[in-house]
């Protein structure tokens, strides 16, 4: 429609220019102009709409907003006489009962783990392939029973204890010669304390994955400023540190077993060892060489520790005596190398049996919390409760070794 007006405009312009005068023929131009917006609306009114194939939607007569011929497109308004939907029940609540006051009971159920090195007793290697059933566990003589069973294969998290003080020059080589053998022998995963001591303990680094730091701490060890050796001191202070760590925790104690001068008591000592939980010792003794010389020269033995107070065979003796108690109470074992060339053996056995043990765990029959302490007995036997019979590869008889610590301290309740 649009095209043909221009067009029907063009040709009465040039009749008109043809026959009339020019200012007439602005005028019916002007009004020609003027009349198209008229003609175009009443096209688009004309023109049918496109029909897209989709069914029209109804208005609905509550429907609110505007609306064209594709159906509405607000939101219809919500009825008033439409009930909400039910809220959802509560929970039924017990009643209080007048008379009665509210009370809570919390019962305190005892759990002890137990870590059990099981090796065979000529060779000390890993006795592997035991089952929940061929432990027993006794609490106080009283059989308890095993709830859980794991066999432990993990990294472990150690406190490098070193005995370094002004005594002898032999003790002191052959102690960082142990120091660094150990940390040799360390996993990437391990965690690792190192602490010395003479007159006090003296934490070098805290614990760490980093062997370069450990050796780091070690390397400071050149020039001893004391030549006391408290050991009691030095293994009490660390245990109290330990007992702020949770798992398990071992302590290298790498020291001649000589105390000369220290505040606590060698059964100040033991009491402590006794008290903490989830810690073995495992002693390593060193100045074999000084020992061999003081007992082929008994009068003769100028060795001393502290101050100038002489060392002899007795309390070397005694010593050993002590470091073999305080690996026996924690499941540990006492080592006593003689050469240099031990230590890496040693190690990979202390190694193997730290990353390979048995985990036990029970409920004891006796579930007083009183802070007594009770006495731990493990016995490996067949699943028939007849000894247990293991055999090497040639098939000859082998001799097992069960070792657990001795006891435990149970907790304390105050009513």
């Amino acid at each position: 429609m649009f095209p043909e007006a221009l067009s029907n405009l063009s040709l009465t312009a040039r009749r008109l220019r043809s026959k009339t005068r020019p200012g007439l023929i602005l005028a019916v131009v002007s009004m020609l102009f003027c009349a198209l917006p008229t003609l175009f609306a009443q096209d688009q009114t004309q023109t049918p709409p496109q029909d897209s194939g989709k069914p029209k939607q109804e208005v609905p007569a509550e429907a609110g907003g505007p609306t064209d011929n594709l159906g509405p497109y607000a939101i219809p308004k919500k009825n008033p006489e439409e009930a909400p939907p039910p809220a959802a029940p509560k929970p039924e609540t017990a009643k209080k009962v007048e008379g009665i006051p509210d009370y809570s009971i919390k019962v305190n159920v005892p759990l002890v783990n137990v870590d059990v090195m099981v090796t065979a007793k000529s060779n000390g290697q890993f006795i592997p392939g035991l089952k929940k059933e061929n432990f027993r566990i006794f609490e106080d003589g009283s059989p308890q029973q095993v709830q859980d069973f794991t066999v432990t294969k993990a990294p472990i998290t150690a406190v490098l204890l070193v005995e370094f003080a002004n005594t002898n020059y032999t003790f002191m080589v052959q102690a960082l010669q142990a120091s660094y053998a150990f940390v040799n022998s360390l996993k990437k995963d391990d965690w690792v304390a190192v602490t010395y001591f003479d007159m006090n303990p003296h934490i070098l680094t805290d614990f760490t994955q980093d062997k370069k730091a450990l050796y780091g701490a070690l390397n400071q060890l050149r020039i001893p400023a004391f030549s006391e050796t408290n050991l009691f001191d030095a293994l009490y202070d660390t245990l109290d540190r330990l007992d702020r760590i949770e798992g398990r925790k071992y302590v290298i104690l790498v020291t001649t077993g000589v105390d000369t001068f220290s505040k606590i008591t060698y059964d100040q000592a033991l009491k402590k060892v006794k008290a903490t939980k989830d810690v073995t010792i495992f002693p390593i003794s060193v100045g074999f060489i000084v020992r061999e010389y003081c007992d082929s020269h008994p009068g003769g033995c100028r060795y001393s520790h502290g101050f100038g107070i002489p060392v002899g065979h007795m309390d070397y003796l005694q010593g050993d005596n002590e470091l073999r108690t305080f690996a026996s109470m924690t499941g540990g074992r006492a080592y006593f190398p003689r050469f240099e060339g031990e230590l890496p053996e040693m190690y990979g056995d202390i190694s193997t049996d730290i990353r390979n043990q048995y985990s036990l765990t029970y409920h004891p029959t006796n579930s007083k919390l009183d802070g007594t302490y009770r006495k731990l007995k493990v016995q490996v036997v067949a699943p028939d409760g007849g000894p247990l019979k293991v055999k090497d590869q040639k098939g000859k008889d082998v001799k097992i070794e069960v070792v657990s610590r001795d006891g435990y301290t149970a907790k304390h309740t105050v009513d």
